[in-house]
């Protein structure tokens, strides 16, 4: 629960980051400005989902939404930028949104990993139990 309640903080970090620049900077911009509003939306979707639904699916969302901004950030800081945006690695708010971003990576990998043992640990043991009332 833990690493699903601190992957959820850092999409949802990321989240409120990307509203605030929206309401500062981006709100203006065609294209990049509703992609930050869709950005915060999905942190509060996918946040919600890691800590009501224990599935794989939401600690994947958390990888792919960590990725994918990310990425999109480093897009625009190179010569060519996003969509006419071109950033750079400078203010705080780049550097929050870029660890919570890999946060939400690390930690999404890392619930399913840990939540995948868990899983495997328990079918074992059900295999066993299961095994074991047969040879009776």
């Amino acid at each position: 629960m833990k690493l699903r309640l601190l992957t959820a903080v850092a999409v949802l970090v990321s989240g409120a980051v990307h509203l605030w620049l929206w309401y500062d900077v981006f709100r203006s911009e065609t294209v990049i400005g509703p992609m930050f509003l869709l950005n915060v939306a999905a942190s509060i979707v996918i946040a919600g989902l890691l800590l009501r639904w224990r599935h794989w699916l939401p600690a994947f969302l958390a990888m792919g939404f960590g990725a994918s901004t990310l990425g999109a950030f480093l897009i625009a800081t190179t010569d060519n930028g996003l969509f006419g945006v071109h950033e750079r690695w400078t203010g705080g708010w780049v550097f929050l949104a870029a660890a919570a971003e890999l946060v939400a990576i690390i930690g999404g990998a890392a619930v399913l990993v840990h939540e995948r043992a868990d899983s495997s640990a328990s079918e074992l043991e059900d295999g066993v139990a299961v095994r074991g009332t047969h040879l009776d």
